[in-house]
């Protein structure tokens, strides 16, 4: 990770997400991230939600054209080397990012398709995941949907190992240049993530950690961003992800009153 001090100013990477009022999740993980990697973190936030490690109680989503203003500020001002995208909250906030997005011609962009919450609430209606798979995905870089996202994304089950590696080389035929299609939520002591770009598919396996853990894919995708705009390859930039998380993973702990637990997001162990 890029911590030493150095007269040159961080170079600044922005998440476009919610607000996760518990701080596991959402922009606030986000931000965590990309402070650990060395990089100065900016933030466009699409919803406010009010929850805690058991629930989402609420949610308000932000107006499109305020979620519009918060992009065309950041842009005029700063250079920004990577884009994250995690919840956006509506259709039309995916339309306006996505607007957003090709006028910046963004060229190094994470989208985290968060579509339901950890404790089952909906984050994006129909209407919304079409957005994403019209307009996001074909801008994307990377692809990171976790195994229910995925599902949701190719309106099938992915319930071997056979029919997820399927699932990633299909769902890369929707435009992004990569998918990372990540594994925690299946079963089995060893969690296996693919990366699949033109150049074939690569598998990431690891000892499942027995943890209950929030916003490990907001964790993630942040730190494939970050990666990506350290000049990092994709495959560099998901490889010192996987570490970064799994340390987090190791390092987790408990606050509030559910089984849950917070990743520590931390300087790395790499």
């Amino acid at each position: 990770m890029t911590n030493a001090r150095s007269n040159q100013p961080p170079a600044c990477v922005l998440t476009i997400a919610g607000s996760d009022s518990g701080g596991g999740a959402g922009i606030q993980a986000d931000l965590h991230t990309f402070a650990a990697f060395g990089l100065h973190g900016l933030s466009a936030i699409t919803a406010v939600t009010a929850q805690n490690t058991r629930q989402v109680v609420s949610i308000h989503r932000v107006p499109p054209r305020e979620v519009e203003r918060q992009l065309q500020t950041l842009f005029v001002d700063f250079r920004i080397l990577a884009v994250k995208i995690g919840m956006l909250g509506s259709a039309a906030n995916a339309a306006v990012v996505a607007d957003a997005l090709r006028a910046a011609r963004v060229r190094k962009l994470v989208l985290d398709p968060v579509l339901v919450s950890s404790s089952g609430t909906n984050l994006l209606p129909t209407r919304g995941r079409a957005v994403v798979r019209a307009e996001l995905i074909p801008l994307t870089e990377i692809l990171t949907p976790n195994l229910p996202e995925a599902e949701a994304l190719l309106g099938r089950r992915l319930n071997t190992d056979a029919a997820v590696r399927r699932g990633a080389r299909d769902l890369l035929e929707l435009g992004a240049n990569a998918v990372l299609l990540k594994g925690g939520h299946g079963t089995g002591d060893v969690v296996c993530d693919y990366l699949v770009d033109a150049r074939g598919l690569h598998e990431f396996r690891h000892p499942r950690i027995p943890v209950r853990a929030h916003g490990t894919g907001c964790v993630l995708s942040a730190a494939v961003a970050a990666g990506l705009a350290q000049g990092r390859s994709r495959l560099a930039a998901v490889q010192a992800a996987q570490i970064f998380l799994q340390n987090a993973l190791h390092d987790s702990y408990r606050v509030g009153k559910s089984l849950n637990r917070t990743l520590r997001i931390g300087a790395g162990r790499d």
